[in-house]
């Protein structure tokens, strides 16, 4: 009989905004989520078999300043079965909770790429009232559960039914409902561990206090399955270019819906468009738009002479806010033969500018080749951050045309005095 081994991970990580301290004897202005925290932690402990001494959940709280703080936290993120983030208008401020979000969010989408979870992972809580239709982008696909409370849930959250002594019931139906949906989660998506992720260089998920949408356009250059070259196998390619998986022996999905949902995460609308389905004989729009682009290029979509003189001209025309990225997976042995090398030499004299242009940028990698589903997931974000730098500090900027607004006449600055101080000036400009 096989010996089942003991699952002793956390079942969730508690991610909220730190309340600021108003005054210096004011207390610990977090000391409700620290109770919140607790009374989800007996729940879990009575709804699970977890042992005696293993952690139910983890929130940073006592360790915020301590020495490996960064690393205690980022390990968490790696092993946690469940990520619960407790929205509130401060949550989507914080850039601190936009890297937890991230980093449990791009674990949680590479393990659904690969096959290794299904369901998702990720149980929102109202800390307080938010207007759920102001919500960043990067989050409106994950669903926020109503309670059996209702309407005093989502009108108060828990901190108001925490604070409130006629809501006391409804908080404590509230927080047991939450520690079961913790479960649930936890058990639906079989989410299984990673490696941590450095907490330094971890993008977050919320866009900057001030900024408007962002938007970015993921242009993907591949070969359908009917227009490979001869000798070139199959598995990779699908009906059109955006079912194109050059990592199909790590990932389940094509790769330019994994890449869109990963840029979406970091708070972008993203646009995917087959460069094939581009209008032929113009400007591609990716390298003339108002926003920033990335090119996703296959080398064997060079095979064809067509398509690659018309990425020659996309490289012509294409703006500094123009950047590509080279999936050649190093498990794919074509990409390294005889035709592979030749295709991926056509690339370089068929591409320039941009290639040139990334070798004196942090974004070499993708442009060399990017051998691995996981190096594409680290170095996806980086080219999306320096795409979008580039765009901010070279697009020319442009103002909505409005109505016309005549200019206002300026008061003389030298009034006239004496007799005919009153007089219309017009009048006495034509008089004079």
């Amino acid at each position: 009989m096989e010996t089942r081994v003991p699952d002793n991970r956390p079942y969730f990580f508690l991610s909220y905004a730190h309340t600021p301290s108003w005054s210096p004897d004011s207390g610990d202005p977090d000391h409700w989520v620290r109770v919140l925290f607790n009374d989800l932690c007996g729940h879990i402990m009575a709804l699970t078999d977890l042992p005696a001494g293993s952690p139910a959940g983890f929130m940073d709280r006592e360790m915020r300043s301590g020495e490996g703080w960064p690393e205690k936290l980022s390990e968490n993120l790696a092993t946690c079965r469940v990520f619960v983030p407790l929205f509130s208008p401060r949550y989507f401020s914080s850039e601190m909770c936009g890297r937890e979000w991230y980093a449990f969010h791009e674990r949680m989408l590479h393990a659904k790429t690969t096959g290794a979870a299904t369901a998702s992972a990720i149980v929102p809580a109202l800390w307080t009232r938010v207007d759920l239709n102001e919500l960043p982008d990067s989050v409106r696909h994950i669903h926020v559960e109503k309670s059996s409370s209702g309407g005093r849930y989502l009108s108060n959250g828990f901190y108001g039914l925490i604070k409130l002594k006629r809501l006391r019931e409804e908080y404590e139906e509230t927080v047991y409902s939450l520690a079961e949906r913790i479960v649930q989660a936890a058990h639906e998506s079989q989410l299984p561990p990673g490696r941590p992720r450095d907490y330094e260089s971890t993008p977050s998920a919320f866009k900057p206090r001030g900024t408007g949408p962002r938007g970015i356009r993921l242009t993907v250059a591949a070969p359908a399955r009917d227009s490979l070259p001869p000798h070139r196998h199959t598995q990779p390619y699908g009906d059109d270019a955006l079912d194109w998986n050059p990592y199909h022996t790590e990932s389940t999905r094509p790769l330019p819906g994994y890449a869109e949902e990963l840029i979406r995460s970091l708070d972008y609308r993203v646009t995917v468009v087959s460069f094939d389905d581009e209008n032929p004989g113009t400007e591609p729009q990716a390298s003339s738009g108002g926003q920033p682009g990335i090119l996703l290029v296959d080398q064997w979509a060079l095979a064809d002479e067509e398509r690659q003189g018309r990425l020659k001209m996309f490289d012509a025309c294409a703006r500094p806010w123009l950047s590509a990225i080279v999936p050649r997976c190093r498990t794919d042995l074509q990409n390294h033969g005889e035709e592979g090398r030749r295709l991926a030499e056509e690339l370089e004299r068929a591409m320039p500018t941009i290639l040139e242009r990334a070798q004196h940028s942090d974004c070499r990698i993708p442009v060399n080749g990017v051998p691995t589903l996981k190096s594409f997931t680290k170095v996806l974000p980086d080219l999306v951050d320096y795409t979008t730098r580039q765009f901010l500090k070279n697009a020319e900027v442009r103002l909505p045309p409005g109505p016309h607004v005549p200019r206002p006449r300026l008061a003389d600055p030298y009034p006239p005095s004496g007799p005919d101080a009153d007089d219309d000036p017009e009048e006495r400009h034509d008089g004079r």
